[in-house]
């Protein structure tokens, strides 16, 4: 594979890749933060008025049961972990690129495209055992499923 294939094919893929899959779990995970923050602080305000209207301790227990599920399904899709890996993999590979083009640090010498290749298939190789390690851990919790 000639160096403008392998950049196009596969640097600027991954970095796509990881650039929308961040983003995708930035919003997920700041959307449901911010409604779970917003439910809980007005917890106290609906409870001031729980005492005239009681059908008010309902939707307060409502709200909690809500805060709670919000909380479980950010954790289990685990958003925010997956938004900082993800960038910061797609910032690596993208520095990794940059100072291929312009062949400084450790592509200042002959063989860089070797060093480009061995680097980039690192990086991506790093994060697919860390995510197959993780989810390991994850489903020996939960019970091997």
């Amino acid at each position: 594979m000639q160096e403008e294939e392998y950049i196009s094919s596969r640097v600027d893929e991954q970095i796509n890749w990881y650039d929308k899959k961040s983003i995708s779990h930035k919003k997920v995970y700041k959307g449901w933060k911010i409604t779970q923050i917003i439910i809980s602080a007005s917890i106290p305000f609906v409870v001031g008025y729980v005492e005239n209207l009681s059908f008010l301790a309902v939707v307060v227990g409502l709200m909690g049961v809500v805060i709670t599920c919000i909380e479980g399904v950010l954790t289990l899709g685990k958003y925010h972990e997956n938004w900082i890996e993800y960038r910061s993999i797609c910032e690596t590979l993208r520095h990794e690129k940059y100072m291929y083009l312009t062949r400084t640090g450790v592509y200042k010498n002959k063989g860089s495209f070797t060093n480009l290749v061995e680097r980039v298939e690192s990086v991506i190789s790093q994060e697919n055992v860390n995510w197959a390690a993780l989810n390991y851990e994850d489903n020996k919790k939960n019970g091997g499923n």
